[in-house]
């Protein structure tokens, strides 16, 4: 596996994890919310609302630090290829 290649493991592993620990965070304080004030009160599905607002921009973040790195990692496989297979003047 090439560094470049791992590096963009690691970075989409990180921003993976870091999106599924404020999903599993925003469950978690919506649970003890709801086990406070209720589950079909007012405050719950505001506290729903609010949990689903913050997983769509987790989840917007997450994808946009995904493909940031694709087109990276391309760019840089591609500006490579460039360099590397051209052809001496000499030869």
């Amino acid at each position: 596996m090439s560094n470049d290649h791992k590096s963009k493991n690691i970075i989409k592993n990180v921003t993976d994890e870091a999106n599924d620990l404020v999903h599993k965070t925003v469950d978690t304080s919506n649970k003890i919310v709801k086990s406070v004030s209720g589950e079909g009160g007012l405050v719950g599905k505001t506290a729903d609302a609010s949990s689903n607002v913050i997983k769509k921009v987790s989840d917007t973040g997450n994808d946009a630090i995904n493909k940031t790195v694709d087109t990276t990692s391309k760019a840089t496989k591609g500006i490579k290829q460039k360099l590397f297979s051209r052809k001496k003047k000499d030869e």
